[in-house]
């Protein structure tokens, strides 16, 4: 199994262990799903993911509890988000602030 710098396995490395089973089927998007996707593409297109080891770094970095909470497509927001971040292309609080206003508004049901 692949391990870290430290010789820890994350929380994405399950080869060889118990689990449930994976439903191979096809299944459609849910429109966030395909936003979250689009935002993906756009970063690889505009360089700011130079590659896709840099989505998985950042999906890894989760740690082990939020990245069994998350679904496959909100750990590619969480990592896209990081990068933004990272890049000075958003600070931490203005992301916040959005998010808070999403939600909200979600509650809203608007």
């Amino acid at each position: 199994m692949p391990h870290d710098t430290q010789g820890r396995i994350g929380p994405q490395d399950l080869g060889g262990l118990d689990g449930d089973s994976v439903d191979p089927s096809e299944h459609d998007l849910a429109q966030w799903e395909r936003m979250v996707d689009a935002m993906t593409r756009l970063m690889y297109r505009e360089k700011i993911f130079g590659d896709a080891a840099q989505l998985r770094e950042g999906i890894e970095a989760l740690g082990p509890d939020v990245y069994q909470r998350l679904s496959y497509f909100e750990r590619w927001a969480a990592s896209s988000a990081r990068k933004c971040v990272m890049e000075g292309l958003v600070t931490q609080e203005e992301l916040d602030e959005r998010i808070a206003q999403i939600r909200e508004r979600g509650r809203d049901g608007a």
